[in-house]
């Protein structure tokens, strides 16, 4: 080895060794950050083994050494909103973050409705030049699968909220988060995690799936969707060819376009853990006031849907457990009406939904009449946002407010008609645009017929002249149906089916 090579050697080797002993934070930690109020500060990081290192925040310090192969963390007592406020962490470098505010931290996340963004919405423009909210910070997860639980996001860094940075944020997040932030006055985070078209099961951790011998099948669909991938991706491209054609020649006479002919990506965002060990167990270390949740379709088919609402509440159970945080409030919207193929069993998977209810701190934004028939993506994201909020005032926060539509309790055969008892009435039941619609009933042979219904106080009386011994009854049993029955806060009642 020469001279020159060797200084060349020993000058890249300090440099290595120097680039070790930096702190270094990860991507959840940055200038503009929110810090979940009322819990433990945490933060963690990178250095070199055995490194001392020091983090200051808000008038205390706390210190710790680095492990033997470089992690360190340490908890910091927990404050009250406010800010702005720098956060100092010191080791063999330093590094402070700017503009840090404390306040309540919400993760948003699901798939292509909870990704649609705020330039997609009703009314975008005036909602885009309206967005002027420093206090409300962003932070968007980027769509990345991994096989085993990472410790770190791909993310755009944490920025306030301004007419630039809210275009591509999720809209249902950001009016969700706007409502919180005018009626708490409190600063608040939202961090975005979604991916279109994905199922549960992707969002859900290999230990939960693996531990629950009945959620087997959800190996069983990936190993078939692997099977034939190879053949498959050669039907696909050809697909995609004749469909790119198509497109073509639509624009070349002036005619609408074909839609372009979705399905799932089986190389790797429908993977069975993919996005919770890429995109949600990096968060997992982050305090969080809580979760809303916008996913479903994926799992609406015949051959899933039947299987949601354990996986569901498996998720949400899971979920809790890797936060570490007890049964923070989770809330999820149920999916809107929409006309769907003949292989959807959509009313099936929004009665899944509803059965998460069970688990508590749990609640959803019943979506059943601000759909689009034709558009699996509706606009209207204001109003998903502001219910799901009123959801979040009242279980988070502990507001004496009404928060949902009637939900189904019970249902009694009494002679001829089944009577329906609901919670949330709120204020009494009542019918909009007419009589109540979307009422059926059926026998103990399941036969369901529609059904006159009218209000009777804070019940339903449901009958048919076709049905003589009524044994069950459902509501908005359909993809896309018409159904009418609100409480006088204005909120509609969600669908369900008694019995089995």
């Amino acid at each position: 080895m020469t001279k020159l090579t060797s200084r060349l050697f020993i000058l890249a080797l300090a440099a290595v060794l120097g680039a070790r002993a930096d702190v270094t934070l990860p991507a959840l930690l940055g200038d503009h950050m929110l810090i979940q109020r009322g819990l433990p500060v945490h933060v963690w990081g990178k250095a070199a083994e055995g490194e001392s290192v020091s983090v200051s925040f808000r008038g205390g310090t706390r210190s710790t050494m680095a492990d033997s192969i470089g992690l360190w963390s340490v908890y910091l007592p927990p404050g009250d909103a406010g800010g702005p406020f720098e956060l100092t962490v010191k080791g063999n470098n330093q590094i402070t973050l700017k503009d840090v505010l404390v306040g309540d931290v919400w993760v948003a996340s699901g798939q292509s409705n909870m990704e649609f963004p705020v330039k997609e919405a009703v009314n975008a423009q005036a909602e885009i030049a309206g967005a002027g909210h420093p206090n409300i910070r962003l932070f968007h997860v980027k769509n990345k699968v991994a096989h085993y639980p990472l410790d770190d996001v791909a993310a755009e860094p944490w920025t306030p909220c301004t007419p630039e940075s809210v275009v591509d944020f999720s809209a249902i997040a950001y009016f969700f988060g706007r409502h919180l932030h005018e009626k708490l006055a409190v600063p608040v985070g939202l961090i975005e995690t979604s991916w279109g078209g994905t199922p549960a099961e992707a969002w859900t951790s290999l230990r939960a799936l693996s531990a629950d011998a009945s959620l087997m099948p959800v190996f069983a669909w990936w190993a078939t969707m692997n099977d034939d991938a190879a053949t498959h991706q050669l039907r696909r491209e050809k697909e995609l060819s004749q469909w790119r054609r198509a497109v073509d020649r639509a624009k070349a006479e002036g005619k609408q376009p074909p839609e372009f002919p979705w399905e799932p990506n089986i190389d790797n965002s429908w993977t069975p853990s993919g996005l919770y060990n890429a995109m949600i167990a990096p968060l997992t270390r982050f305090p969080i006031k809580g979760v809303i949740w916008y996913q479903g379709e994926s799992n609406a088919s015949s051959e899933r849907a039947w299987l949601y609402a354990h996986l569901f509440q498996t998720m949400i159970q899971d979920w809790r457990r890797s936060w570490g945080q007890g049964d923070f409030p989770f809330l999820l919207v149920q999916l809107a009406n929409f006309k769907t193929g003949p292989d959807a069993q959509w009313p099936e998977l929004r009665d899944a939904q509803r059965q998460a209810l069970a688990l508590s701190h749990t609640g959803m934004a019943v979506t059943i009449d601000i759909g689009d028939p034709d558009d699996i993506h509706p606009k209207n994201k204001q109003d998903v946002g502001l219910r799901l909020a009123l959801a979040a005032r009242a279980i988070a926060y502990g507001e004496k407010i009404e928060y949902s539509g009637p939900l189904f309790r019970q249902a009694t055969p009494e002679g001829r008609s089944m009577r329906v008892w609901f919670d949330h009435t709120g204020g009494g039941l009542t019918a909009r645009g007419g009589a109540l619609a979307g009422f059926e009933i059926a026998g103990s042979d399941h036969k369901f017929v529609p059904a006159e219904a009218v209000i009777d106080g804070a019940t339903i009386v449901v009958s048919s002249t076709a049905v003589t011994a009524p044994a069950y009854v459902r509501y908005g049993w359909s993809d896309d149906p018409h159904c009418n029955l609100y409480n006088a806060d204005g909120l509609p009642a969600s669908p369900f089916r008694s019995g089995e």
